[in-house]
């Protein structure tokens, strides 16, 4: 296992860290956490070097702090980063945020995390939550020692990102990363930015939820296989963000022993600079190929919503690339069928061309709506 400084020089942390959002669970209904299993993988790799654990309030329905916390009993506390988050869009009251933080500590059964993130921040929510004291309650809970580093996770674009990192003395930012959102939300840009400023990086969606590695297209995977023959598509994602050194740890959210196995392995290799030219050369012409596959030029900034007709365009265009990006058609067709149950299919376009007047990409809406239809349903 390789690691890297953390959030100082006196501090380490490995560079493939437990993001405890997807845990195995079991076929009752509501499908809780299958806990002793989740225990182990978690044990397991704390074993293998692992020492970054990442949680929060809502994860598995409020189950997942209290399996962490279990999980790390019998010592294992003791030989990680324990990370958890703020439920920023839950709180009304500058009292609320140290109410959610003790109820998160009884929930881990610790008396302090190590890292607090405000959780899936963007402009509105960090607008809203600076209002309410963020600032100050992070200070105070650094004094109190129910927090050692305090930082935010972050789901918006470049400039908001920019603002929010120039805002307060950062000691963490969590953003989306992977080889197709290298110039997508926070950026790459904004990560050296932030890693400049002395803000460690911790990367989610490595593999943008299993999608760059579940369904790989047929002329991507030749384009790996030509490269480096046998390297899987997890490998080559792990890889290209552990080149950049700006990354301190990566957030892999992993179900059973073979995946634990299969990124320890991975993760014993990478460092800064681990990749040659030639292999990053490759890495773009990966991303050239999934973006030809891209139907619709759609941003989600959502400006063209809400729709007169009820139609989720944006969530129109995401069902119908993603379907194309990945070759997932059958997941395609359902989240048509759900866009259809929700009554915002694009079938309910009457083409009035309202959400023509003010998209920032100009596309042509309506006709592209109906391609959505023809394709998916």
């Amino acid at each position: 296992m390789k690691y890297r400084d953390f959030p100082a020089a006196n501090r380490k942390v490995s560079t493939l860290g437990m993001g405890c959002m997807r845990m195995p669970t079991t076929n009752e209904e509501g499908h809780p956490i299958d806990r002793p299993e989740s225990i182990r993988l978690i044990r397991h790799l704390i074993d293998g070097g692992v020492t970054y654990i990442d949680t929060a309030y809502p994860y598995h329905n409020g189950e997942s702090e209290g399996l962490v916390g279990e999980a790390l009993k019998d010592g294992y506390r003791e030989r990680v980063t324990l990370a958890t988050k703020l439920p920023v869009w839950l709180v009304e009251k500058h009292e609320d945020m140290e109410q959610f933080l003790d109820t998160q500590l009884k929930r881990l059964d610790v008396d302090y995390v190590d890292v607090y993130l405000a959780h899936g921040l963007n402009g509105k929510r960090f607008d809203t939550i600076r209002e309410l004291g963020l600032f100050d309650f992070m200070d105070e809970m650094v004094k109190k020692g129910k927090i050692r580093y305090p930082g935010f996770s972050f789901h918006d674009e470049f400039d908001v990102f920019k603002r929010i990192v120039d805002s307060y003395d950062w000691k963490v930012a969590q953003v989306q990363m992977n080889l197709l959102d290298e110039f997508h939300q926070a950026t790459m840009e904004g990560v050296r930015y932030a890693a400049n400023k002395g803000i460690r990086i911790v990367v989610m969606e490595p593999v943008r939820g299993g999608s760059l590695v579940k369904t790989v297209p047929n002329e991507i995977r030749e384009l790996y296989e030509s490269a480096v023959p046998g390297r899987s598509a997890a490998e080559w994602a792990f890889r290209w963000l552990c080149n950049h050194p700006q990354v301190a740890t990566v957030l892999s959210g992993l179900t059973s022993v073979e995946q634990v196995k299969d990124n320890l392995r991975i993760f014993d290799t990478v460092e800064p600079d681990c990749m040659s030219k030639e292999e990053l050369e490759l890495i773009d012409k990966v991303r050239d190929a999934y973006n030809s596959r891209i139907k619709a030029g759609c941003t989600g900034c959502a400006y063209c919503m809400p729709c007169p007709m009820g139609v989720d365009i944006p969530g129109s265009f995401s069902a119908w690339n993603n379907a194309s990006l990945y070759g997932g058609l059958e997941k395609g067709n359902a989240d048509y069928k759900r866009l259809e149950e929700a009554g915002k299919a694009p079938t309910q376009c009457v083409e009035c061309g309202a959400c023509m007047q003010v998209c920032p990409q100009h596309l042509e809406i309506p006709e592209l709506l109906k391609k959505v239809t023809a394709d998916l349903k």
